[in-house]
């Protein structure tokens, strides 16, 4: 096998895991998330993979269910910037030299202002609750994209096409519907995808802070949380298989990205 098709295999490895979790967190049953003095505080076991915790309460079911909400409000969270990166990013590339140095100085201010301060920010004015986390990590992770998007666009336009459509009179919305876009959908979309780790994370960053979903929902951040409370009791699988499997989660995300981006590089096709 060449590299590519190496590439090809672990992108579908990846991407199985990833629907994997989406599959777990719709099947499994919610019997896993009710309380059940009976079996509190047991290890992990056949019966209960990942233990159980202080109310008896399944952990794998609790973490499969977590993983599914992270993921869910990651991948919204991630189009919703993405689609904002799209559009900054064509308009500062498009719009002139007044409006290049507005949108690059409003990147510029977004970059320089830490994600997770922002997010919480942001969280709290709305209220907090999943609107709240989907918009704050939605409006802190366009900039680097934007910045991305806007250089391919640059470049673009200066090809003989976009040259003799404009001699032609074409509209900019024309050319950039037309000629631009069409271009830049592959750096998109890995974008895309590469943002997916990021707002999973800063996810579970806020809600295991308090500013994120509410204490009844089974979010990795909240199980992480609450289980800081009893690892000093020795009940380390609380936060150990939660916390691993964000881990595995998010590492799954990024390799699926950075192939992606290995699969569109013309200049790695022969591999």
């Amino acid at each position: 096998m060449n590299r590519r098709s190496k590439t090809v295999v672990i992108s579908i490895l990846t991407a199985l895991l990833l629907v994997s979790i989406i599959a777990g967190g719709l099947l499994l049953h919610e019997s896993g998330l009710a309380t059940n003095f009976a079996h509190k505080n047991q290890g992990p076991s056949l019966t209960h993979l990942f233990g159980t915790d202080w109310l008896g309460r399944d952990m794998f079911t609790r973490t499969v269910k977590g993983l599914s909400i992270s993921l869910f409000i990651g991948m919204l969270a991630a189009v919703v910037s993405a689609i904002i990166a799209l559009f900054f990013g064509i308009l500062a590339a498009t719009l002139g030299k007044h409006g290049d140095t507005f949108i690059t100085w409003l990147i510029d201010l977004f970059l320089g202002v830490p994600h997770l301060v922002m997010i919480i920010l942001i969280a709290f004015a709305l209220g907090g609750g999943m609107r709240g986390v989907v918009v704050g990590v939605a409006f802190t992770h366009w900039p680097s994209l934007a910045r991305l998007i806007r250089a391919e666009v640059m470049q673009l336009r200066s090809a003989d096409y976009v040259l003799v459509s404009q001699k032609m009179g074409k509209s900019k919305w024309w050319i950039a519907t037309r000629h631009l876009v069409p271009h830049i959908i592959p750096q998109f979309f890995v974008g895309l995808i590469l943002l997916f780790p990021h707002a999973v994370l800063h996810e579970a960053s806020i809600s295991f802070l308090g500013f994120g979903l509410s204490q009844e929902s089974p979010a990795i951040g909240i199980i992480l949380a609450e289980a800081m409370r009893y690892l000093s009791t020795g009940m380390w699988w609380l936060a150990f298989f939660p916390g691993a499997a964000l881990l595995l989660m998010v590492r799954a995300f990024d390799i699926l990205g950075k192939n992606l981006l290995l699969l569109f590089d013309p200049h790695q096709a022969h591999q």
